[in-house]
């Protein structure tokens, strides 16, 4: 396919039926991003750490196709306890400025049952413009 790259940085762990990131000219399509280490098992025991780690990844495959936090134009998360995720709000904002900074996207928080891991409580997904 021409002006498409498939994107798998090595610091994650193996896709499998999926890309981290695909890349279509100045367009950066994020792959949904948990807390999954590079040996595929969830890390962190609160909602905040596991936000902090799939949003680490999801920036790590951004970071190898191009771009960075602030070419994202477009966020979702997916979370499994809404209640939780309004109580660690100020948490998040901390890990959200610590790593992206005053930086927002257009952004949308879903609440879902459960996502494809059983630990995962929280999952991130973007759409970057590098042009």
């Amino acid at each position: 396919m021409t002006g498409i790259e498939f994107v798998n940085p090595p610091e994650l762990g193996r896709p499998s039926g999926f890309s981290h990131a695909v890349r279509a000219g100045d367009t950066v399509y994020l792959a949904g991003e948990t807390a999954l280490n590079a040996e595929g098992r969830i890390v962190g025991d609160t909602l905040v750490e596991q936000f902090e780690k799939a949003l680490d990844n999801m920036l790590t495959s951004l970071r190898a196709a191009g771009g960075g936090p602030e070419n994202l134009v477009s966020l979702t998360i997916y979370i499994v306890d809404l209640q939780e995720y309004k109580a660690v709000m100020r948490d998040i904002g901390r890990v959200w400025k610590k790593m992206i900074g005053a930086h927002y996207p257009a952004t949308a928080g879903i609440g879902v049952a459960r996502l494809w891991d059983i630990e995962a409580r929280v999952e991130v997904q973007g759409i970057a413009y590098l042009g």
